[in-house]
């Protein structure tokens, strides 16, 4: 699904800037053209004359004429992406990677986790498998910040747990006043999981701390290598595999990925 030419940019407006977090926000992006994407692909997003990097759409792939992109204000392009306003030129280039393998959940159970800004590339997973509920037996997502400030997408979490089949729940690292959810890392969330175990995919987003040792708690839990996939969104630059920035042994993050069977690179020492 990667353009023809994957240099060519295409140009698009800046409709919308949503504040998610005091250091996350939601950049809505109206291409020139639609651009088509799976759940879990990537595109390059920049500003001319400033420069690009990797995002993952956080929006829904059955809408291409509108993308969302949530972004964490982490350094200086994103620094430059957060003053951005509507109505301004950007630029896109993609998508790229494989995505998540969203058919292979038809008869079975998705368990979706993520870690603070994680959820935004598994915003994009849940759209697309609530687009094919009726195929699944059950989506539950489990998602953790470290405090109630950092939560994103916080105005969607009521609307996510009154969908039927769909079993939501959120939890903060410490206790804060007014929270009244779980308390505790997002692990926590996973001692005991109800979900059939045998007939599961589970997807995780998140830091790379988080990713490491969700992966064991899912292990001990007793979920398969297999049954596993890991977003790994980090050093990729070029999206092409040129760069050699992103290997994990044989695997080009950003061709072969981001989105990684566990059971393919759980042998490699730099997996987290």
């Amino acid at each position: 699904m990667t353009a023809a030419n994957p240099y060519e940019p295409v140009l698009c407006k800046l409709s919308e800037v949503v504040e998610e977090t005091p250091t996350i926000k939601t950049l809505v992006l109206e291409p020139r053209t639609p651009m088509p994407f799976r759940a879990g692909q990537f595109v390059q997003l920049g500003i001319p004359g400033v420069g690009e990097a990797p995002f993952t759409p956080s929006s829904s792939p059955l809408r291409p004429e509108r993308l969302d992109v949530t972004i964490l204000k982490t350094g200086m392009l994103t620094d430059q992406l957060h003053q951005c306003r509507p109505g301004e030129t950007m630029i896109l280039r993609g998508p790229f990677g494989k995505g998540y393998p969203v058919e292979e959940l038809d008869g079975k159970e998705a368990l979706v986790v993520g870690g603070g800004v994680g959820l935004a590339p598994l915003r994009a997973l849940i759209y697309a498998l609530l687009g094919r509920m009726d195929r699944l037996k059950r989506m539950s997502i489990k998602y953790g910040a470290r405090g109630q400030s950092e939560l994103l997408y916080r105005r969607m979490h009521d609307e996510w747990a009154g969908i039927p089949k769909v079993d939501f729940r959120a939890t903060i690292d410490r206790p804060e006043e007014g929270w009244t959810g779980h308390v505790g890392v997002v692990t926590t969330l996973l001692k005991g999981v109800d979900v059939d175990k045998p007939n599961c995919l589970v997807f995780v987003c998140g830091p790379g701390i988080m990713l490491k040792f969700t992966t064991y708690e899912l292990l001990t839990e007793g979920f398969k290598p297999e049954q596993i996939f890991l977003s790994m969104n980090r050093r990729m630059s070029c999206g092409m595999g040129k760069c050699g920035r992103c290997n994990i042994g044989p695997y080009y993050l950003c061709k072969d990925g981001p989105d990684m069977e566990y059971s393919l690179i759980k042998d490699y020492p730099n997996v987290f």
